[in-house]
């Protein structure tokens, strides 16, 4: 085998908060119809590398579900397959959670060895970011590198975000800093990865480290060793959508020109492939309307919806508004109600008369500042918002939370739970 994809796939993902209470983050829809791993998925098959193992950990069973046997990205060929790879009880009794990005490829480095590939392609499953990873490997063939890192220019003023890498002319690592205050370079890691097998095993095996990490232990060690390590540029759409602002922002990017910015979703030469439900055509009846949106099958539009991402199966009622908003799966929005500015997960129900999003306070969460200060509203799955409730700004309402019929106002930057 010449290379072995190996995709992390356990984060919790806690910045996206009330969308990962119950499900993984790779695991969490994106522009309606995916979900967010389904990028790195199909990345690997259109690159046309077919022996995966998808590394899972916290809530692993949405995404378990979703990938299957991995037939709708081809794995499910008779000489390739994806394995999927939970933390395990070792021979000697000693078992424990991934603890860092290299301790979780370390625990399964006897599944590398049996597999025996050349080379080893590590990826992170939460990324939204097309990218043919048989360009890297060229990369890292010509300059007869051990490891080769992608990487992407950002601004300077983010690159305290970010591991930032000093390069020489020829595109070798001289230098590496995580999340520096004063960067030397604009390089920014993107967490993808190829090393040669025999060299991720010994330092692997070599490295004590309990968090062992990529960016804090690995790559700086190979760095110091004076290891052949080099960089692949990446100059295309790329996003971490680890927040809040984040997510929205890239799906929203989705709607907008695709020579603009964002992901083009309709290149047939690049295709995201997915695990499909069967849902009739997507409905508009007379009183409704759609501007500037995605809107996936099994949708019932009667009302407006502008400037948003609809998942399969949404309703949308007459006199109804959704505006700037990404609303999740089977989530029903009755007459006169209006939303902007919002995420809502699956199987939410909104009310007559409501107004999701509403006003100009924008008070910071109390609970959570550092997730939403910029205005966005975000309800649980399965929540049932009463007819007549007005959900302000930067309001955080938890999965199966209720709203008290003789207090349906919830006030910017508040935080009800069940």
């Amino acid at each position: 085998m010449e290379i072995l994809a190996m995709i992390l796939a356990g984060g919790r993902g806690s910045r996206l908060d009330i969308l990962s209470e119950k499900r993984v983050k790779p695991s969490v829809p994106f522009a309606g119809k995916f979900r967010i791993i389904d990028f790195t998925l199909s990345n690997c098959s259109n690159s046309h590398i077919y022996n995966i193992a998808l590394l899972t950990q916290y809530m692993p069973f949405s995404l378990n579900e979703h990938i299957g046997s991995g037939r709708p990205w081809d794995f499910d060929r008779r000489d390739t397959s994806i394995t999927l790879l939970q933390p395990h009880e070792k021979p000697d009794g000693h078992s424990k959670w991934y603890m860092g990005t290299a301790d979780a490829i370390k625990d399964n480095i006897e599944f590398i060895k049996r597999k025996e590939p050349k080379y080893v392609l590590i990826l992170s499953g939460d990324h939204i970011y097309k990218m043919n990873y048989n360009w890297m490997l060229n990369d890292h063939k010509n300059n007869n590198a051990e490891l080769t890192v992608a990487v992407k220019r950002v601004p300077m003023e983010e690159t305290s975000r970010f591991g930032i890498f000093e390069v020489n002319e020829d595109s070798k690592i001289i230098s590496f800093e995580e999340k520096p205050k004063e960067a030397k370079s604009d390089l920014a890691s993107m967490g993808i990865y190829i090393f040669n097998t025999d060299v991720l095993i010994k330092y692997l095996e070599d490295m004590l480290e309990e968090d062992l990490d990529f960016g804090k232990h690995v790559i700086p060690k190979m760095i110091e060793d004076e290891r052949k390590v080099f960089t692949h540029t990446y100059d295309s759409y790329w996003m971490d959508v680890g927040t809040y602002d984040s997510y929205l922002e890239a799906n929203l990017d989705l709607i907008k020109k695709s020579e603009e910015v964002g992901i083009n979703l309709y290149d047939q030469d690049w295709k995201i492939y997915t695990r499909s439900e069967d849902l009739a055509p997507v409905r508009i009846g007379a009183t409704g309307s759609v501007l500037n949106s995605l809107v996936c099958n099994g949708c019932k539009i009667e009302g407006r919806v502008e400037n948003s991402v609809l998942s399969p199966g949404v309703t949308v009622r007459k006199g109804a508004t959704v505006k700037n908003s990404i609303i999740f799966n089977n989530t029903y929005i009755d007459e006169n109600s209006h939303l902007d500015t919002v995420i809502i997960d699956k199987k939410v129900y909104i009310g007559k008369n409501c107004l999701i999003g509403h006003g100009d306070d924008l008070t910071p969460n109390k609970e959570k500042p550092e997730l939403l200060e910029n205005g966005i509203s975000v309800i649980g799955r399965s929540t049932i918002i009463p007819e007549g409730a007005v959900v302000e700004r930067n309001v955080r309402i938890c999965t199966r939370a209720k709203i008290d019929d003789k207090n349906k106002l919830i006030k910017s930057g508040e935080t009800l739970r069940r």
